[in-house]
């Protein structure tokens, strides 16, 4: 498959995107518990998505950035226009004067003129070769603005993803913190013989520690609501409260493809290598501009008819002292081209070496990026692939945390008689050490699915896909 046809076809697999809204066959936790003492701010992922696209601060930079950059153009493009100068002119002389031949005599005179006209000083160069320059700078920002619509598309995704994960903690933390206040009350009727105190006081710490780690994870939810409420310039006071469970799967790009069937797919779609290869094709522009400029002169139209530049026709009149009269027509212009050699040609020959060095620099930017987008495909095949089988683990480690914590719950007062003596068959310990392991268990499983999915976003933005372009549809895993 060439990188075109494969392109086009992962484009077309992103519009039929599958989430796994289904809950998976694991004894989770219900994930129905909001942030104490908060205001809740429900939403959901293709909304956040949507959002991603009007309101963050980075996509607006780059918009006006686009703007600059077209207005700029704009203005390459009339350099061959002049400027039109209308106005006033009052002109006044007292004292000695010089004529054309060299004699000086005293005159009194004064003159008026109201008119206008065109004024120009214009490079030919600059007007042949800067709106070619300008031009690519255009496509170099329409480049970045997608490049930050991406950028924000990806940092929303794993804002949110970090907000499920948050969740998901929390419900793991306040189910082990449950069946730890089971285990003290269960522990806190054993008999002191199969019992002694120093297992109730282990159970109550573990029981204080369970609801520490219930604060902490409620804690990481709002930092992370905060942290995409900054992204998507939403209520910052509000906590946001995600209508998906927190085991959803998010599946963009099929993991089957190879690095080596995806690195050509990002090498053609990334929007910042457009933006290199248009500043590329700018700064040759700008290396042409200055190899010719010796060579086209440099045009300036100029009007003096009353005495001052840029004034080139209109109603004049003057006389003796302040008697100003005999008004009519008059216009007076002057257009000359010249050839210039900045200092004797040597300042020509350093700016086209400036540019030339421009150019390479360019070139070189290009290439850096060109490895950064191979590396970055790289490392978000490698995390998509080793997140999804860490959610397996994790998975398989759910089920049996969950089983071994509900045995050592329900036969903790069961009792089997060694000899003589009359033993637990699960003491308090391991009840105590099998709930620390599944909250760890529900921790490792969430991290890990919010892993995989924040390593989905990244290796769809890797592949430089337009964020626009995304269309989560509930589906299958």
């Amino acid at each position: 498959m060439t990188p075109r046809c494969l392109a086009i076809g992962l484009l077309l697999a992103s519009a039929s995107t599958t989430v796994a809204a289904e809950p998976p066959p694991l004894p989770l936790p219900p994930a129905g518990n909001s942030v104490p003492d908060s205001r809740p701010l429900p939403i959901t992922l293709p909304t956040a998505l949507r959002l991603a696209d009007t309101s963050p601060l980075d996509i607006a930079i780059a918009a006006e950035r686009l703007q600059a950059a077209s207005a700029q153009y704009d203005r390459a493009r009339v350099m061959w226009l002049p400027n039109l100068n209308l106005g006033v002119n009052y002109f006044r002389h007292d004292g000695q004067l010089q004529d054309i031949v060299g004699i000086v005599f005293p005159t009194n005179k004064s003159a008026f003129l109201v008119g206008g006209g065109p004024s120009l000083y214009v490079g030919v160069t600059d007007a042949v070769f800067a709106p070619l320059a300008g031009k690519q700078l255009v496509k170099a920002r329409q480049a970045d603005l997608q490049a930050a619509r991406n950028d924000t598309t990806l940092a929303v995704a794993e804002a949110y993803f970090t907000v499920q994960q948050a969740r998901g903690e929390v419900a793991g933390a306040v189910d082990a913190a449950r069946r730890a206040d089971e285990l003290v009350a269960r522990t806190s009727k054993l008999a002191p013989a199969l019992a002694p105190t120093v297992e109730i006081t282990r159970a109550r710490t573990e029981l204080a520690h369970r609801r520490v780690a219930v604060e902490a994870a409620y804690e990481r939810w709002q930092l992370a609501s905060a942290d995409l409420a900054r992204i998507l310039r939403l209520d910052p006071t509000a906590v946001v409260e995600p209508a998906e469970d927190p085991h959803l799967r998010v599946t963009l790009v099929d993991p089957a493809f190879g690095i080596d069937d995806l690195i050509p797919v990002a090498l053609t779609n990334r929007p910042e290598l457009a933006a290199h290869q248009a500043i590329i094709q700018a700064t040759i522009a700008r290396v042409r501009q200055e190899k010719a400029r010796p060579l086209l002169p440099n045009i300036a139209l100029r009007g003096g008819a009353g005495g001052t530049s840029g004034l080139s026709s209109g109603y004049f009149g003057g006389g003796l002292d302040s008697d100003i009269a005999k008004f009519g027509g008059r216009n007076t212009m002057d257009l000359s081209a010249v050839w210039t050699f900045d200092n004797l040609g040597l300042g020509n020959r350093a700016a086209v070496r400036e540019r030339e060095a421009e150019n390479r620099v360019a070139m070189l930017e290009l290439l850096r990026t060109q490895d950064r987008v191979a590396a970055e495909v790289t490392q978000a095949v490698a995390r998509a692939k080793r997140s999804a089988i860490r959610v397996k683990e994790a998975e398989a480690g759910v089920r049996d945390a969950v089983d071994t914590a509900e045995r050592n719950l329900t036969g903790l007062g069961s009792t089997k008689r060694v000899g003589e003596q009359l033993l637990l068959v699960f003491r308090p310990q391991e009840a105590v050490a099998s709930v620390a392991a599944l909250e760890q268990a529900y921790r490792d499983y969430y991290a890990a699915v919010a892993d995989s999915n924040r390593a989905q976003f990244r290796l769809y933005r890797a592949l430089g896909h337009p964020a626009q372009g995304l269309n989560l549809a509930p589906g299958a895993p």
